[in-house]
């Protein structure tokens, strides 16, 4: 009968009993000592005890190695809100209307270190028409940029945007930012602007990429860019 007993009783069964009797190895501590295990770090035996501290220093240099990934990526977070701090600084501090788009692209380039970047409005105000931001756009880009809900990020298929940029053919790969005109006090659905970011390496802006940020990047430079427009000139 004992032996059946035995026999009938599994793992779980031990488990359960000894996570459910705390007092089983203050009886029995001579247990404690003479059982060995095999060490996950070779083939040698250890006893409980000694593989209780491996199994807490793996574990210690696990939270060691998340606590160190959560520092880096604070700083990181705390480099970029200091980056878009200044760039929003200088915006809101720009005196004429006439200079925000070009400084907006410029800063945005040096906070960010973005190889290429650009920008258009084409509904400016007639005051901003022979400035560089202001040249006319086809019909399709203008479409593109009103159906965007969120940027676009992919390879440079042949955009027109890219035109804008220095250096077309070194822009691989692009980030297309519209202008949403809801700054300015009209339907949000409406761009009046687009805002192109490049770079040469085909895989800085990628359809996989998240676009929370560059959605910030749009919101602010909308209400920047808005200063151009007829109903905000000056």
């Amino acid at each position: 009968m004992s032996g059946a007993g035995v026999q009938g009783i599994t793992e779980a069964d031990i488990a359960n009993y000894l996570a459910n009797t705390p007092g089983f190895f203050e009886r029995h501590a001579e247990l404690l000592g003479s059982v060995q295990l095999t060490s996950p770090h070779g083939q040698r035996a250890v006893s409980l005890q000694e593989r209780q501290m491996e199994m807490l220093r793996d574990k210690i240099r696990g939270l060691e190695g998340k606590i160190i990934e959560m520092i880096r990526h604070g700083q990181e977070n705390v480099a970029i809100a200091d980056k878009l701090h200044r760039w929003t600084r200088a915006l809101m501090l720009t005196e004429h209307a006439r200079d925000v788009p070009d400084l907006l692209v410029r800063e945005l380039m040096h906070q960010f270190m973005i190889p290429q970047a650009g920008i258009r409005v084409w509904a400016a105000a007639p005051a901003f028409v022979a400035f560089g931001f202001a040249q006319p756009v086809s019909d399709d880009i203008k479409l593109f940029a009103g159906s965007l809900s969120l940027p676009y990020c992919g390879v440079n298929s042949g955009f027109e945007a890219a035109q804008w940029l220095d250096d077309p053919a070194d822009a691989k790969s692009m980030a297309l930012i519209p202008l949403h005109a809801a700054a300015a006090g009209t339907p949000a659905t409406s761009a009046f602007g687009l805002l192109v970011l490049a770079s040469p390496d085909p895989t800085r802006y990628t359809a996989e990429m998240g676009t929370e940020f560059l959605s910030r990047i749009g919101e602010i430079a909308s209400a920047a860019a808005a200063r151009v427009l007829p109903a905000r000139a000056g």
